[in-house]
């Protein structure tokens, strides 16, 4: 027996829209810059991953490309299709196929890892140069927040009990 959470498919659309805003600004835009020798670096997720790829370390590259980016990102889609669908009370016939996607990429999509090492990163940067924290990074953070607020707000019971009704 449990009790639906109140609001949760109204909670899970609006979080699911302001992660979509936040995950191009905490990708794209400079998450940290490091002036060290009279030289300025910035650096992004995505400039991670190119990185890493010219550094041919391809595994390492590919783990956090999905895990940073392209998983978090399927999973706001998810949410938000899926809760928009729900809102609206407008049945698809991949609602379930979508479902079972999204409850698959909550294993996966693992931001708080990534912010683990950009903190472990400053830490260590912090007293051999001077660290600039970026746009990005506050975008990051808010992204983050964002997705654990996302994932406690989905009432996993509740979306399938109205999945299950708009199929009928």
């Amino acid at each position: 027996m449990q009790r639906p959470r109140k609001q949760s498919i109204e909670r899970t659309f609006a979080l699911s829209i302001a992660g979509l805003i936040l995950i191009f600004p905490a990708n794209l835009m400079p998450l940290v810059g490091i002036k060290m020798l009279g030289g300025d670096k910035d650096g992004t997720l995505w400039s991670g991953v190119v990185a890493l790829f010219e550094e041919q370390l391809w595994g390492v590259a590919i783990l956090v490309f999905l895990s940073s980016i392209l998983f978090p990102l399927l999973n706001i889609i998810l949410s938000l299709l899926i809760s928009a669908h729900l809102y609206f009370n407008k049945p698809n016939r991949h609602l379930a196929h979508w479902m079972r996607w999204l409850q698959h990429m909550d294993e996966w999509a693992m931001l708080e890892v990534y912010m683990l090492g950009i903190i472990v990163a400053c830490v260590k940067l912090a007293s051999s140069s001077e660290l600039k924290f970026g746009f990005g990074l506050y975008a990051f953070v808010a992204l983050l927040i964002i997705t654990g607020m996302l994932a406690t707000s989905l009432d996993k019971t509740l979306f399938w009990q109205k999945i299950g009704q708009l199929r009928k």
